[in-house]
């Protein structure tokens, strides 16, 4: 079984990620079943989707992960990554992007939204970590919008027995999602998802974020 929750702010893309994750099960016969926790969505509150895939065989009953149950955490947004922090496994992923974006909450208390404390905090408290220059490969792509496929796929693209940290390749355990997904899966399930005029926009994002976690352009731990 693999659990992968996605949170963010309303209109980040949140729902369509989970989509493109959950057509990857369907199309390899895995049993999935998504939801959506929306608080204020379209004003900019949090959002948080759930992704649950039975990729060894399993049913799946019940579509929430549990606290402490999630493989793989895709911040779209350092503050709700922090919130979600207690649903990470113990040899869990976050992946997070650092831009932080203050959400209709702190919009209305008029207090200064820093999100580097919420970065800090989820390096050192995560087993494994991420950090994805978002603005930089946002910039390099050529689209904003596309910062929801660029998160997916840096996840997939980290999740790996073995990965490349600043250029030299590093034997750890499996972890995240492990290899059972591939950047194949992801492009052909974006295909299935995305509009025929937003493909090779998201194709492009899905090639520029696994190119950047592979070189080490990113923050690990």
């Amino acid at each position: 079984m693999k659990n992968v929750l996605i949170v963010g702010i309303g209109g980040q893309g949140n729902v369509l990620a989970s989509r493109i994750l959950a057509q990857v099960s369907s199309e390899k016969g895995w049993h999935v079943r998504t939801a959506e926790t929306i608080g204020m969505a379209q004003r900019g509150g949090s959002v948080a989707s759930h992704v649950r895939m039975g990729d060894e065989g399993e049913y799946v009953y019940a579509p929430l992960i549990s606290r402490g149950m999630a493989d793989v955490i895709i911040a779209l947004e350092p503050g709700e990554g922090f919130r979600a922090l207690p649903y990470l496994s113990q040899n869990g992923l976050m992946v997070c992007a650092q831009t932080a974006i203050p959400s209709v909450e702190t919009t209305l208390s008029n207090k200064i939204y820093d999100g580097h404390p919420y970065l800090d905090a989820l390096r050192w408290q995560s087993p494994h970590f991420l950090a994805i220059d978002d603005a930089k490969l946002c910039e390099q792509i050529g689209s904003r919008k596309v910062l929801n496929v660029c998160m997916l796929a840096s996840a997939v693209a980290a999740s790996c027995a073995s990965v490349s940290v600043s250029g030299q390749s590093v034997s750890k355990q499996p972890f995240g999602l492990g290899d059972s997904i591939t950047k194949d899966d992801l492009v052909h399930a974006m295909h299935a998802r995305v509009k025929p005029q937003y493909q090779d926009l998201n194709e492009k994002a899905i090639n520029a974020a696994f190119a950047a976690v592979r070189s080490g352009d990113t923050l690990c731990k």
